[in-house]
């Protein structure tokens, strides 16, 4: 098999070729984008899942679709350590930018971009010395309107105008954030309030989240309304039909085929889940001779493949662990592959829970396990645990 014309893309956020069993959820955004494009009240969506489930694919897919109906986009992705201000604001002005040329008021694009850069550069948490950041708008930063310092405000306020800028075109404007859990408490009540002013006055610009099961958690700990203002959707691994599909579709189109054996087994290996189906399926057309490829290509692919994800997709993530979350998170794997209690965790390593609580923690924030429910905790990653059980304690 030639390894050139090999079809499988196991990357992070990579579009795979065949964009499998999301056929739901790309009609419920192509809903909200319509919706809101005919001035109707729209709530902006949150997508949650797994890690390898394909969340960010699935993100930069409803990119794509607001593009083509001219829409002005930008995308941004949290992380723990940074307020999200300065990022939204990288967004929005390249959201502007994609919305200009076609504004018959250049006065009201350069009024707009004089709040952005006002915004920009009022964080009251950037380092001293660094507060007179400029983020490349050849404009006067405004006085008055989203720089008072108060997130809450000044992103409110930015929305809004922004929002005014595209109703000026008629079209909408889509804000997206991947790793969503990690934007920063107040930041993310900040976000939800904005959202609020906007579902209400019926702006046309949305929010577009993307992060772990425990998202919604996050949300609803920072505003008790975060429930009824976004749109949730949970993508979990693919059903038989889709993984199959997700394998057959691009290998037709390069003339090769699967036997129902390989696809059973396949389906076995992967579990369903979109990056595993990736994954093995890139090394079964890497080592099988000819087409069909059969169920031993798989037998003498799978274990390659398997050890190209225990480096790279699970082994990258164990090396950012200390010790005592390596312990953690072996106490975790010995129990099951379910949601587990924090009390068993402790009684199998002997401790009291409450000495645990740094170690639990700081494996939340680097994103390796997240709180499933009160006193549960689960791994972030599908088949973890197996990985965990195969290594050394």
């Amino acid at each position: 098999m030639d390894p050139v014309r090999n079809p499988y893309a196991p990357g992070a956020g990579q579009r795979p070729p065949e964009l499998a069993g999301r056929d739901r959820e790309l009609q419920q955004f192509e809903i909200v984008l319509e919706r809101v494009a005919r001035g109707r009240p729209e709530r902006s969506m949150v997508v949650t899942g797994l890690r390898g489930v394909g969340k960010t694919v699935l993100l930069n897919t409803f990119k794509s679709m607001a593009m083509q109906r001219l829409w002005g986009t930008g995308k941004i992705e949290a992380r723990p350590d940074q307020s999200i201000r300065r990022p939204v604001a990288a967004a929005l002005h390249l959201a502007i930018r994609e919305l200009a040329p076609r504004h018959r008021a250049p006065e009201r694009i350069e009024e707009f971009l004089g709040v952005l850069k006002a915004f920009a550069m009022r964080d009251p948490a950037a380092a001293k010395g660094t507060s007179h950041w400029s983020p490349g708008i050849d404009v006067p930063a405004s006085r008055g309107r989203a720089d008072s310092g108060d997130l809450e405000i000044d992103l409110t306020e930015l929305f809004v105008d922004a929002a005014g800028v595209a109703t000026d075109l008629g079209v909408g404007i889509a804000l997206f954030i991947d790793e969503m859990q990690d934007v920063q408490t107040p930041d993310v009540s900040a976000l939800c309030a904005a959202c609020h002013e906007l579902s209400q006055s019926g702006g046309p610009l949305i929010v577009v989240g993307a992060g772990l099961p425990h998202l919604p958690s996050v949300l609803s700990a920072s505003k008790s309304y975060s429930e009824r203002l976004f749109r949730y959707a949970r993508i979990d691994r693919l059903d038989r039909e889709a993984a199959d599909l997700a394998l057959i579709a691009p290998a037709e189109s390069e003339g090769v085929e699967f036997t129902q054996e390989a696809l059973d087994a396949l389906y076995e290996a992967a579990d369903g889940y979109p990056y595993f189906v990736q994954a093995y399926g890139k090394v079964a057309w890497d080592l099988a001779l000819r087409s069909p490829i059969t169920v031993d290509d798989i037998r003498v692919s799978s274990p390659e493949a398997e050890e190209e994800l225990a480096v790279g997709f699970f082994g990258s993530r164990y090396e950012r662990a200390t010790p005592a979350e390596r312990d953690y998170m072996h106490a975790m794997a010995s129990i099951g592959d379910e949601p587990v209690a924090t009390a068993d965790v402790a009684e199998g390593l002997g401790r009291k829970p409450s000495s645990l609580s740094p170690a639990r923690d700081s494996l939340i924030k680097k994103g390796l396990i997240y709180s499933a429910e009160r006193g549960l905790i689960a791994f972030t990653v599908p088949h973890f645990g197996k990985f965990l059980r195969s290594q050394p304690v």
